[in-house]
């Protein structure tokens, strides 16, 4: 006596693919940075085009804060580290934060 088992699979699996988590790189505006540098900053470690620079530069100005970019955590700390540490370097208090998106 042979028993056959027949085994219907109906289920489908879904993946959803998620974006991870972005987070904003937020620069505040202080009396004692000098605007050059927030450009040079936003240039060298934000890689934003001189024009772009100057309009956040303005921004933070104006406003009180700009987004300097939006990126993955691991990255917004990077940039936030990077360019803390050459401001200090340079002698300026120019203070940043991570914000979500």
């Amino acid at each position: 006596m042979t028993t056959e088992a027949t085994v219907k699979i109906d289920e489908k699996i879904k993946k959803q693919a998620s974006e991870p988590p972005r987070y904003k790189v937020v620069l505040l505006n202080d009396d004692h940075t000098p605007i050059e540098w927030v450009i040079q900053l936003l240039t060298d470690i934000f890689k934003h085009s001189p024009e772009t620079a100057e309009k956040i530069t303005l921004t933070i100005h104006t406003e009180g804060s700009g987004i300097a970019g939006v990126y993955t955590h691991e990255i917004a700390e990077q940039k936030l580290v990077e360019a803390t540490t050459a401001s200090r370097n340079h002698g300026f208090p120019l203070e940043l934060r991570i914000d979500s998106e």
